[in-house]
């Protein structure tokens, strides 16, 4: 018997979904909360990160102690993780575990929020904020994410401010809790060696009462503001460049020529930006990466190297990608594609992998499509598709922002 697609929904709205595989040597498990900085109001920027860590610190029936120890008994290995528009919270076991685990989720899913691991964790959460600030990348990052977004809720930060996690209250996270982490906006993904049915009924017992709030995200498409932005850092002694400009959402079915243009672009190895800036010697850094979001999308193109050989260095970028679109080859496509689908034959082979693509696109889509189905769209690429996404959707510099050293 194969991999096997099953989809529940409880009355309240939750659904369901798994990819069951008789042959699998272990069971994964996840919560996808469609909620994240993008739904957010400014005021309460990174609340969404901040109750992913709340969610470990227990339940009115379970110390945080008590939880981490359950999950260790299992031998799961289990985390979370917050983006822009959804939060996680997955565990990957032996099959004999499953159900348990699955319980274990569903109850953390349910937290106290005491005011006391509230004022602790606050804590940890500022030294997470400074903890960043230390890295080139996700500070020009964050700045030019900001400068291309405007004041559209895609420009907030994950992690938030230090203001506004120092501003936020515990009863502000409760209401953004109350109305977000409902039955009707939590899509939960199981893979592997499972049994669906009594996962359903386990689940059903578990979540059964939770609320349904009519959750829904913005439908309001940003549109992207663009300009140039100059940071100077007296803790950086190299030069950052980092552009970005608008690209296909994730609704979009021309994502898979996007995201082979930008491949063909800025690969960590064998790419024209690697090429022309690291094995020239002319840059440490450099890559381009295609990032498709619920209703639009963005590239970003990044590299770091010599302050005085900056203006040259954004000089190469902007040859490359001028060039990108004449110069694009069948071999570069049928290499890229050779690497993608190796990788994702490897994922195939792992339960966890699959519960989080089957919730990752169910998430952002709500339909169901195999890895095979999606390695037929990616090989049905052709060479015309992606010069259409590059003169429709061009790699450029509407966003642009460096990073100097103070004294440059």
């Amino acid at each position: 018997m194969g991999i096997t697609f099953r989809k529940a929904v409880l009355d309240n709205g939750l659904t369901v979904i798994a990819e069951i595989d008789p042959k699998a040597h272990t069971s994964a498990g996840g919560f996808f909360v469609k909620t994240g900085a993008r739904d957010e109001s400014g005021a309460v920027m990174g609340v969404s990160h901040f109750l992913e860590h709340m969610m470990f610190k227990g339940t009115e029936s379970l110390s945080a102690e008590a939880l981490n120890k359950a999950f260790d008994a299992m031998g799961a290995k289990n985390n979370a993780y917050t983006s822009n528009e959804m939060t996680c919270f997955y565990a990957s076991v032996l099959p004999e575990h499953a159900g348990r685990s699955i319980d274990l989720l569903a109850t953390m899913m349910r937290p106290a929020l005491r005011q006391a691991d509230f004022d602790t964790e606050k804590g940890v959460i500022l030294e997470e904020i400074a903890m960043y600030k230390d890295s080139p990348f996700w500070v020009l990052y964050e700045a030019a994410i900001e400068k291309h977004y405007g004041t559209h809720p895609m420009s907030h930060r994950v992690l938030g401010t230090e203001e506004t996690i120092k501003a936020l209250t515990r009863d502000q996270m409760q209401a953004y809790f109350d109305s977000r982490y409902s039955a009707d906006n939590t899509i939960v993904a199981l893979a592997g060696r499972i049994d669906f049915d009594r996962c359903v009924d386990r689940l059903s017992t578990h979540c059964g009462g939770w609320a349904r709030t009519g959750a829904r995200r913005s439908p309001e498409r940003p549109a992207p503001v663009g300009g140039r932005f100059e940071l100077k850092d007296p803790k950086v002694n190299r030069g950052y460049v980092i552009a970005i400009s608008e690209a296909p959402s994730v609704q979009d079915p021309r994502r898979y020529a996007a995201m082979l243009l930008a491949q063909v672009l800025g690969a960590p190895d064998n790419s024209r930006l690697h090429w022309s800036l690291i094995e020239s010697g002319l840059a440490e850094q450099a890559q381009a990466a295609y990032d498709p979001h619920d209703g639009i999308g963005e590239y970003y193109v990044y590299a770091g190297g010599d302050p005085d050989r900056l203006g040259e260095i954004e000089g190469i970028i902007t040859r490359q990608i001028e060039e990108l679109p004449e110069s694009l080859t069948t071999d570069d496509l049928d290499r890229l594609r050779m690497r993608i689908v190796t990788g994702a034959a490897a994922a195939a082979e792992r339960p966890g992998d699959r519960m989080q693509r089957l919730g990752r696109l169910w998430t952002m889509l709500g339909a169901y499509q195999t890895i095979d189905e999606e390695i037929e769209r990616l090989s049905a690429v052709t060479l015309d598709d992606v010069r259409a996404v590059a003169r429709e959707f061009p790699i450029r510099l509407q966003t642009l922002g460096t990073m100097l050293p103070a004294s440059a």
